[in-house]
This record gives structure tokens, C-alpha cells and sequence, in this order.
């Protein structure tokens, strides 16, 4: 099925890709998992980086991703404050109450490899950059260590 329209057609084969590979991340067969996951990790990930990190991050995504990053977005009071794993954690089961700890956990880390393959590796390094110490170990261990390396090249 086309559209008509080359932008949409594209955006929809983007989102596509990036649901079969969060899936196949997951280990799931469930597109509505992965995108109700996809849609809370990024909701609360845009909430905690900011407007203008929000801005520079939903630059880099499929069209379609993007609408679902922003949607129902309030900017104000915004970044949140979470500091620790747990309190991010929370912010994510907000958004999916049925998923215990785990899949929690899990869902993060899956959605934070996936940006870690699409985006631009220097704004993978800044998004997770901007985050504290503890919700940076939730990204892939490449970006945890670039993060370091250029933290200590700026001290």
C-alpha cells in the first residue's frame, strides 16, 4: 500500500524498520508492544533531556517518530529531574502499567540501542551526554564509554 505521497510512504517504511528492529530487540512478535514501548521510552526521554535536546534529538527521527515523540507534550517544567534509575523507570510505567520491573528495564535499554544504531552517533553521545550518571547506564556500553571519553577530554 502507497499513499501517493513519497514523504509518507517513506515515513512509514522508516517507523516500519524501527518497530520490526525494536521487536527483534524486545523478543516479541507484538508490534503494538513495541510501539507502546517505543512511544513511553521516547516520551520519557524527551521529558527528562529538555526542549532544546528534545529539538535536536526529533531532528534525526522518521517523520512518524517524531509526531509520537511530541505527542501531548507539555514543555513546561521540563527537564524533569530524574536522577536514578528507578525514578525514570517510574516515569516509563506510567505510560505502560502493565509491564513489570523487567520489562521496564528491558524496554529501555532495547529502545536506547535502537537510537543508538539510527541516530547520528554524535547525537546518540549528546542526548545520553545530557542524562546523570545513572540513567546513562541504561545506554549500550559503546555510548556509556564515548560519554566518558568526552567528558574527561573537556575536564
Amino acid at each position: 500500500m502507497t499513499t501517493g505521497l513519497d514523504v509518507f510512504d517513506t515515513t512509514l517504511q522508516e517507523t516500519n524498520l524501527w518497530l520490526k528492529e525494536l521487536m527483534e530487540r524486545l523478543g516479541t512478535h507484538d508490534r503494538r508492544h513495541a510501539y507502546s514501548t517505543l512511544r513511553a521510552v521516547l516520551h520519557a526521554l524527551r521529558d527528562r533531556i529538555g526542549p532544546e535536546n528534545a529539538a535536536h534529538l526529533s531532528a534525526q527521527l522518521p517523520m512518524l517518530v517524531r509526531g509520537l515523540f511530541y505527542e501531548g507534550w507539555d514543555p513546561t517544567g521540563k527537564p524533569t529531574k530524574e536522577r536514578h534509575e528507578t525514578e525514570f523507570l517510574a516515569h516509563v510505567a506510567r505510560e505502560l502499567p502493565r509491564a513489570d520491573e523487567a520489562e521496564i528495564e528491558d524496554g529501555i535499554c532495547a529502545v536506547f540501542g535502537l537510537l543508538t544504531m539510527k541516530l547520528d552517533f554524535g547525537e546518540a553521545i549528546k542526548v545520553a551526554g545530557v542524562l546523570p550518571k545513572d540513567l546513562r547506564e541504561l545506554w549500550p556500553v559503546l555510548i556509556q564509554e564515548a560519554v566518558q571519553t568526552k567528558q574527561a577530554g573537556a575536564a
